[in-house]
């Protein structure tokens, strides 16, 4: 690309914001294709490995999707032999989502992929720099939340508490 030509955003935040999630999204998927899975089919291997089955309303709303998305994307999983469904006894309106072993197993190497990737998007920062970063798109997304009527809760996390001076363990970096 020509030197001369800037992009008109470039020193707007929020395109700075998308070209690095762009970016993010494009490498993360890169690496997920690895394991068979498209970006976005992590995020609800994630939720559930860390929080346990759940009912598609929970499922679309700890994504911060539409129902019909979160059930799309869990009917593809559901394929891959990743995830089960099943009617809650009693009342089977009710449908919770839960992993298999091998969704067990593939949400693992995602963990292992996200902590690659975040290190390699952190790479030169400091402790103090990654938990502010963090503390600070967190208090954007819920900016926008609220404007656009969406959920504002869980925004917030331990570190939003603590002292930013406060130290922890530096990621990994890998090559």
């Amino acid at each position: 690309m020509d030197k001369d030509i800037i992009h008109p955003g470039v020193k707007s935040v929020g395109w700075a914001l998308v070209q690095a999630s762009r970016l993010h999204r494009s490498r993360t998927g890169d690496k997920l294709s690895e394991l068979g899975l498209f970006a976005g089919q992590e995020q609800v291997l994630q939720a559930l490995a860390s929080s346990g089955p759940m009912t598609m309303g929970d499922l679309a709303a700890i994504l911060r999707v539409r129902p019909p998305t979160a059930s799309k994307t869990v009917s593809r999983l559901s394929s891959l032999k990743l995830v089960e469904r099943h009617t809650e006894p009693g009342d089977a309106r009710v449908v919770r989502v839960k992993l298999t072993k091998e969704g067990k197993r593939k949400a693992a190497a995602i963990d292992a992929i996200w902590d690659e990737v975040e290190a390699e998007l952190l790479a030169g920062f400091d402790n103090k720099d990654r938990k502010r970063l963090r503390k600070l798109l967190r208090k954007a997304a819920k900016n926008l939340a609220g404007i656009t009527g969406a959920d504002q809760t869980g925004f917030e996390a331990e570190d939003d508490l603590e002292d930013l001076g406060n130290e922890e363990p530096e990621l990994a970096a890998t090559a």
